[in-house]
């Protein structure tokens, strides 16, 4: 399974989600999680790896297969591997984040993927082909603007809810005309729990039991 995540505006989310639904598939048996932006190890609480990362293999010709795509992961956590961004470096080739999903889709473990906010070029690629494409979300009528005109059309929707917004569940799948999958309240505990670093240890119950079932 390849699930990505992914945004229209920045500061929705995107990275927490994919990392949270990582964790709980890797509590449930084992899971892989792909970061396409660079901000899952901070999520974690974890210097970034070193090393090459998928940034490399997008850039990398064509013989450079999937094989290649193992040998970059790393262990996180119980039951998690990381394929980081690594160094920044030339963009990635045409073509190689359509090789990237395919590649990623056909592993033995489920596959989280943060494709982070306005994803374009490989992470489009990836976000498009996904077999679950969640958007991250906040009933903003801004967001929602932006997401009936992305070029990536999302399977479900995770809906970030916060005080005061008039905008809600009904509204957001009106707009879509997708399902809303998961709907996540912003809370204290996350933010301290992410800005601590303490995520992968101290995962709030609130945001699990919210994300269980979203993919």
């Amino acid at each position: 399974m390849l699930i990505a995540c992914w945004s229209v505006k920045g500061g929705s989310g995107t990275t927490v989600v994919a990392t949270v639904l990582a964790l709980l598939h890797a509590r449930a048996g084992a899971a892989l999680v792909a970061d396409l932006v660079g901000d899952v190890p901070a999520a974690l609480g974890i210097p970034e790896p070193p090393g090459p990362g998928l940034a490399a293999w997008l850039a990398a010709a064509d013989d450079v297969g999937a094989d290649a795509l193992d040998r970059l992961a790393v262990a996180v956590a119980p039951g998690l591997d990381l394929l980081a961004t690594g160094p920044p470096g030339p963009p990635g080739r045409p073509g190689r984040g359509a090789a990237l999903a395919a590649a990623l889709a056909h592993h033995d473990r489920p596959v989280i993927i943060d494709a982070g906010s306005s994803p374009v070029g490989p992470a489009l690629d990836v976000a498009a082909a996904a077999s679950v494409s969640l958007l991250v979300v906040r009933p903003c009528f801004l967001a929602l603007r932006r997401a009936v005109a992305a070029p990536v059309r999302p399977s479900g929707v995770v809906l970030v809810r916060e005080p005061g917004r008039s905008l809600g569940r009904r509204d957001v799948e009106d707009a879509l005309q997708v399902p809303v999958c998961a709907e996540v309240d912003l809370e204290p505990a996350v933010a301290r729990a992410v800005d601590a670093g303490l995520l992968a240890a101290r995962l709030p119950r609130s945001l699990a039991h919210a994300l269980r079932h979203a993919a």
